[in-house]
């Protein structure tokens, strides 16, 4: 019998200064039995950093990353169904890279693990031609921070400034900077 994936729901109180993004996003998750807790957050904190103004053009939607190996973590959609932003977390392979940016105008990747950078260093020079990637290291002790907030239920305020991740969920904090690693060719 196959393990089935335990939901989670989550209220952003989202205040965007970056962007001038401001409002309340609730979130359903599914956490697979093959993910943790850490790569949830993750999930969300690529939502928050996404989330887009407003609808005219799509909007950003959980995919189905770990169950389709097609789909992205998240992903913003036109009304037409053409792939705008292709959002990825973790480590995957440079092949599963490459063909998001054949197949969106944008990817961003958010690597959380402490061994990120060499993870990126080791295929770097295969993606370093893919002028719509980007690619953000989250520093492995904020990502815990973050972690150590997760529940079935979350109600989390976030606010976004100068690139900074402010999060607080009753009386927890966590500020998470993640740290650019490739810039799409910058």
């Amino acid at each position: 019998m196959a393990l089935k994936a335990t939901i989670y729901k989550a209220t952003l109180q989202l205040s965007d200064m970056d962007r001038h993004i401001y409002g309340e996003y609730p979130l359903t998750l599914a956490l697979q039995p093959s993910e943790t807790e850490e790569r949830l957050m993750m999930r969300v904190l690529a939502y928050a950093l996404n989330v887009t103004a407003d609808d005219l053009s799509g909007t950003l939607q959980s995919a189905r990353g770990l169950v389709d190996t097609e789909e992205p973590d998240l992903w913003h959609k036109d009304l037409a169904d053409q792939i705008i932003h292709w959002i990825e977390v973790g480590q995957p392979d440079e092949r599963r890279l490459a063909k998001a940016c054949s197949r969106a105008d944008k990817v961003s990747l958010y690597g959380y693990a402490g061994s990120t950078p060499i993870w990126w260093q080791g295929i770097a020079s295969k993606l370093t031609r893919l002028r719509n990637l980007f690619v953000w290291q989250v520093p492995a002790d904020q990502a815990q921070a973050l972690t150590a907030m997760c529940s079935r239920s979350m109600q989390l305020q976030v606010s976004i400034q100068d690139g900074t991740v402010y999060v607080s969920s009753g009386d927890r904090t966590a500020e998470v900077t993640p740290q650019p690693l490739w810039q799409g060719g910058a």
